[in-house]
């Protein structure tokens, strides 16, 4: 059974000696070491603390008896249920580990899917995609690196709270300062990106990005369909962009979709253009609907191992079309080191090569991840919403050589966690810790946060409207994944025309535009259910 099942933890000696090795844990916790900022401990607007002192790897933390790894040491013990009669994990393990994570095309890609009057396929909703596509309100760091917020409330279901890590980065100041960009785009010319809203929504984009670029940018082309072909090498922008532009515009749709091709092409041209001291990126813009040549995300991106990994070039993909291989463009985004969004219009799209531009291309972080550390005194079970395919060994936090996530700035992630408290729980409640690499050295930096029960005293609708836009997001993927026995539901989980209200509510007071279309979309789902 994995950890992003349901655990338990009992009251007894065993439990005892659970906590004081992760008081240890905690300890250590609080004098994690970064990079950026100031030293010292300060308080978040919602109470929590962060510790912000030095930099430099630690070692790897202790695991409790009873844990995953105690019982690769020889303990064993029974499978155990929840009271719904739910199996969970058959040992207590009061750590959650996980690569950060800020894909977005999931929900993406269900909008579109609901405004076309159909239900999404279970299989593509993740939740952590549907909480990390909304604006949240943590505070951000001077420099590099992350700030860690950690609030909580209570769900309407009996002794079960929602507890939020938010971990955020910089600000991404447009005007500001960032390193040159290399950035080597793949475009998918198939056949079948010839419906309206794919390859011409795509150049449109690419052509206002080519004019929002800076001067000392620099920009490739490749295309594929049945084969592969760099129709523009290298180029800095400066006195160029009008050759830019003229490759843009004379893309046209073409024949078979061999992704593999394009994408092994496209990082070959991006290391022969590569150019050092800026961030050198591979975007890939295609509905991944791949039928020729390599159509696994495994093989495709073994042929380009050497590129990826001995040079640092990151993917970024970007999904277009009704149809669309969410499952490949997600793997291929998860193991290339980079991320994935997803458009359907012209104002989704100018947003995501425009407006949300550097922090699409920058880097703050390599390899972030995340570990959370529940109190084994406070918490009886606790469940992390999606993630499922980002799970990191809870020894490999540590490890250096272990992927994580690669964050750009002007970034949030939030991971948001189904907690059932013990009766009666009072002080700490659980630590969280983010640690990444420099983007340029690759030195570690740690930062942590620490959270109270106290937390968790306010009921969950009349928390911040932000931490209720957050679950509102997590509950409606969590309905969406209905179709799919693996998923039980959320503690306090609502129907769908019950979350239409809360959204609809939350769209007037935050007047937010992005809340007012996941009201929509929950309206479209609520319709498309009847």
């Amino acid at each position: 059974m994995g950890k992003d099942h349901i655990r338990t933890a009992a009251v007894t000696t065993r439990g005892r000696r659970l906590r004081a090795t992760l008081l240890a844990l905690t300890a250590a916790g609080a004098m994690l070491l970064t990079g950026c900022g100031s030293n010292g401990e300060s308080d978040s607007p919602d109470g929590s603390k962060s510790r912000n002192d030095a930099t430099g790897p630690l070692p790897a933390p202790a695991y409790p008896s009873g844990s995953a790894q105690g019982e690769q040491n020889g303990e064993q013990s029974g499978e155990q249920q929840d009271d719904e009669g739910r199996e969970f994990a058959p040992s207590p393990d009061y750590l959650s580990t996980f690569a950060l994570d800020v894909d977005t095309a999931s929900y993406g890609y269900a909008k579109r899917t609901l405004a076309d009057g159909r239900m999404p396929d279970p299989s593509t909703v993740r939740p952590e995609e549907f909480v990390n596509s909304f604006r949240q309100d943590y505070e951000r760091p001077d420099g590099n690196g992350f700030s860690v917020t950690i609030d909580g409330a209570r769900t309407e279901d009996e002794d079960w709270s929602l507890v939020r890590v938010g971990l955020a980065t910089r600000a991404d100041e447009e005007d500001g300062e960032r390193p040159p960009a290399a950035l080597t785009f793949v475009l998918d010319v198939s056949g079948s990106m010839a419906e309206p809203g794919r390859l011409d929504l795509a150049k449109d984009s690419l052509g206002v990005m080519t004019d929002r670029l800076r001067d000392d940018d620099s920009v490739a082309l490749v295309t594929f369909s049945d084969e592969a072909e760099t129709v523009l090498p290298m180029t800095r922008l400066g006195d160029n962009r009008g050759r830019v532009h003229y490759a843009i515009d004379s893309l046209e749709p073409q024949s078979s979709t061999n992704l593999g091709a394009g994408v092994e092409t496209g990082y070959a041209t991006a290391a022969e253009g590569l150019r050092k001291g800026a961030t050198n990126r591979v975007v890939l813009v295609s509905d991944a609907l791949a039928n020729t040549g390599d159509t696994d995300a495994d093989t495709i991106l073994e042929r380009i191992e050497d590129n990826r990994r001995e040079h640092g070039i990151t993917l970024f993909g970007v999904g277009v079309g009704s149809d669309y291989g969410d499952a490949l463009m997600e793997r291929l985004a998860d193991k290339g080191d980079g991320h994935t969004t997803y458009v359907s219009d012209t104002e989704g799209a100018r947003k995501v090569f425009c407006e949300e531009l550097p922090q699409n291309i920058d880097l703050t972080a390599r390899d972030a991840k995340a570990q959370v550390a529940f109190d084994p005194q406070t918490v009886e079970q606790f469940r992390l919403i999606g993630y499922d395919n980002r799970q990191v060994a809870d020894e490999d936090f540590r490890n250096d050589q272990v992927d994580g996530g690669e964050i750009g700035p002007g970034h949030t992630v939030t991971a948001l966690y189904a907690v059932r408290t013990k009766p009666g729980a009072s002080g700490h409640l659980a630590t969280a810790s983010v640690r990444w690499q420099d983007p340029d050295t690759r030195t570690p930096h740690e930062e942590s946060g620490q959270v109270e029960a106290t937390a968790l005293e306010r009921s969950l609708w009349n928390s911040s409207d932000r931490f209720q836009v957050t679950a509102v997001a997590a509950y409606f993927a969590d309905a969406l994944r209905q179709g799919d026995d693996r998923w039980p539901r959320l503690p306090g989980s609502l129907p769908l025309n019950e979350l239409e209200s809360r959204a609809d509510e939350l769209a007037d007071s935050t007047e937010d535009k992005a809340v007012r279309e996941l009201a929509d979309a929950i309206e479209a789902a609520t319709r498309a259910e009847r």
